[in-house]
């Protein structure tokens, strides 16, 4: 199986939609997706990340099913640190979360990280990699000791579209990154596709493998713009 993890496009965040730029946006990524050949689509039950699936499942005739454990982490990505104001952890200069020993925390310890250590993403964490081992389980993937056991081979091209933290936090948990690290060292585009391959191995033991994070090659390939977040270029 193959899972693509793709970021609503550029939003209105005060009306919860997509902009005139992020409908574009929107209409190049669902034709990559339909060039792919995706089998089932799924989304977060948030506006714009419904309204970002919806020209691909009007391309390739599918419905979206809604998974609402894909909703965006807002509340949990909230710190004081380092000057007593709450904060996104987004919103950090990354290099805190590599100085002082930091880059050297493993996966079990990346919440003594400072900035980490005084949020709510180990809760997001929790949350997501439980809600995220459920869907995979549907789709014929159990976790089971650090890897996943194969109920059924899957041979499908599976689309969820979702969002930036909560993209990441995903991400991280199917690879076993330290999320402090991930906030670090990933950024995740408007429309940007993760693929994750589920290769059916035939001992029935599989693992997540990333062929690509965040690509934004959909949008060359269209013509929109690559500005990424409305002011700087990548």
């Amino acid at each position: 199986m193959f899972l693509y993890i793709v970021r609503h496009g550029d939003p209105d965040y005060t009306t919860d939609t997509l902009t005139e730029r992020g409908k574009l946006q929107a209409e190049a990524v669902a034709k990559r997706l339909a060039d792919a050949g995706i089998n089932r689509v799924f989304s977060s039950p948030l506006g714009r990340a419904r309204e970002t699936a919806a020209p691909t499942c009007r391309l390739l005739g599918l419905d979206c099913t809604i998974e609402e454990w894909t909703r965006e982490i807002d509340e949990e990505t909230y710190t004081p640190f380092p000057d007593g104001i709450p904060k996104s952890v987004s919103t950090i200069q990354s290099t805190y979360y590599r100085e002082n020993g930091n880059i050297d925390l493993d996966y079990q310890h990346a919440f003594e990280c400072q900035g980490f250590c005084d949020s709510g993403m180990d809760r997001a964490l929790k949350n997501i990699s439980e809600g995220g081992d459920a869907f995979l389980e549907r789709l014929g993937y159990r976790a089971e000791n650090g890897n996943y056991r194969i109920l059924r081979p899957n041979q499908e091209k599976v689309a969820l579209f979702c969002h930036g933290a909560m993209g990441r936090v995903f991400i991280a948990s199917l690879l076993h990154i330290p999320l402090h690290l991930m906030w670090a060292g990933f950024r995740y585009t408007h429309t940007g596709v993760t693929v994750i391959e589920f290769k059916n191995n035939e001992n029935g033991i599989t693992a997540p493998a990333c062929l690509c994070y965040s690509d934004m090659s959909h949008l060359y390939a269209a013509g929109p713009d690559m500005l990424y977040n409305s002011t700087k270029h990548i």
